[in-house]
């Protein structure tokens, strides 16, 4: 089976996909691996697209002078991400932001990968661990087949955590006459729906998440945490009464333009497609039963005749202990053939995601061809990354992490917040141009 193929990779979202295209454009004859589209499906994917977006459409900030996953998305398009120019190509107004039209991301990195000449998708489940090279970028829906192989080799169960679905609504849906556009402090043009609420409004507003009625949970989900960068909006309201003021809700920096005042709290809607048809309610992830969305999102100023493309859920993610389990090349301790990618490694978040998918498919095309790829720098994003969740992070107490400056080697010296933030990106940028030159001096023609 193996002589049709150099490298097998397990799963087709953004970490699998990103893998495959690097691995086909260094030459490498490539097995992709998608379970949807073979009879099977996960809980919170809707097709059997590659790379498909199962929560926000938003690859987060793309300033890559003040935020590290900005400067992410910059050291990607450096090493010629697929995911980074798709993302690219259908990109809709977000601010400073870094959002896409999810239908069509989906479809370019589909129409790339199974136009390759080099890779092959096949629609099959995976159930084992291989026995030939492979990169597993299963996700955290990983199927309990395959996570019981996992488990089995590795001799450790699973971790896991609770991830949310934010809601999306049709646009046409909006009352325009009590929402206004306007990003934060005008930054980016005037991008977000705003959904003004004043104190009584927001008030009731959060005693009606508290008391709403909630999805139960299984016996076996009772004791799984949530991942605190995907919070539940009721989950978060439930831990006081000005938690949602201060996070999702925050009114700073959102002059409404009918009183020349910020509002007590709002509901920001960001643009989901580039026809602008879908707007996603930002924060608002969710575990309320469907029927309570619609009664207590309808009482959002604004979104009283909302209609919902699609209601807000909640999935269980699971990932392994990589500072434990994986070398600094991302492969399984135990059985080297293997390397994983993505979010099962403990990272989070859709660039991250990909990010890993790239590194383990450059780490194995240095392996092909009889070289060793120094790893990034910490110094950078895509080394510190690398280094969290390869050896940095506590094994005791590892949890799912974005990429940000707390995973680089600290500033020395004393600066303003903003000054620092770049003083990050600048040292990052010259570590990383080093970095690249040596890279060029081993690649072949």
């Amino acid at each position: 089976m193996t002589s049709s193929f150099d490298i097998h990779i397990i799963g087709g979202g953004l970490a699998g996909s990103e893998a495959a295209w690097q691995l086909g454009e260094a030459g490498l004859r490539v097995r992709l691996s998608e379970m949807r589209g073979g009879g099977d499906m996960t809980p919170a994917h809707e097709t059997d697209r590659l790379a498909e977006m199962v929560c926000s459409n938003s690859f987060r900030s793309d300033d890559a002078e003040h935020n590290a996953v900005g400067l992410l998305h910059q050291e990607m398009r450096a090493l010629d991400s697929l995911i980074m120019r798709a993302a690219d190509q259908h990109r809709v107004p977000a601010g400073s932001a870094l959002a896409v039209d999810r239908d069509g991301f989906a479809a370019e990195v589909t129409r790339a990968i199974e136009q390759h000449p080099r890779i092959k998708v096949v629609r099959e489940r995976v159930d084992r661990l291989p026995d030939h090279p492979t990169i597993v970028a299963t996700g955290p829906l990983t199927g309990s087949k395959l996570a019981e192989a996992i488990a089995s080799e590795t001799g450790e169960g699973a971790l896991a955590f609770f991830d949310a679905i934010a809601p999306i609504v049709h646009r046409d849906s909006i009352d325009m006459d009590a929402a206004w556009m306007a990003a934060r402090w005008d930054k980016g043009g005037k991008d977000y729906i705003n959904c003004p609420l004043d104190r009584p409004r927001y008030e009731d507003f959060v005693a009606a998440l508290i008391d709403g009625e909630k999805m139960p949970f299984h016996d076996w989900e009772k004791d799984t945490p949530y991942f605190e960068g995907c919070m539940p909006i009721e989950v978060m309201a439930d831990r006081g009464p000005e938690t949602l003021r201060h996070g999702p809700m925050k009114a700073v920096g959102l002059d409404n333009p009918r009183t020349g005042r910020w509002p007590y709290a709002v509901v920001q809607l960001r643009q989901d497609n580039a026809l602008g048809t879908l707007w996603n309610m930002v924060g608002f992830q969710t575990k309320l039963k469907h029927g309570e969305q619609l009664r207590i999102f309808r009482t959002i100023p604004g979104l009283e005749n909302a209609e919902f493309a699609r209601l807000g859920g909640i999935h269980r993610n699971s990932f392994i202990n990589s500072p434990r389990l994986l070398d600094r090349e991302l492969q399984l301790k135990s059985k080297p053939c293997i390397r994983f990618a993505g979010q099962i490694t403990g990272c989070e978040g859709y660039v991250e995601s990909a990010a890993v998918g790239l590194l383990a498919a450059r780490f194995a095309i240095a392996e092909f061809q009889g070289e060793t790829l120094p790893s990034p720098p910490p110094e950078t994003a895509l080394g510190a990354l690398l280094g969290h969740i390869t050896g940095g992070a506590d094994a005791e107490t590892f949890q799912p992490m974005n990429v940000n400056f707390g995973l680089m080697p600290p500033i020395e010296g004393r600066w303003k917040r903003a000054d620092r933030k770049k003083a990050y990106t600048d040292r990052a940028r010259r570590a990383f141009s080093l970095w690249l030159e040596q890279l060029k001096v081993s690649e072949p023609a």
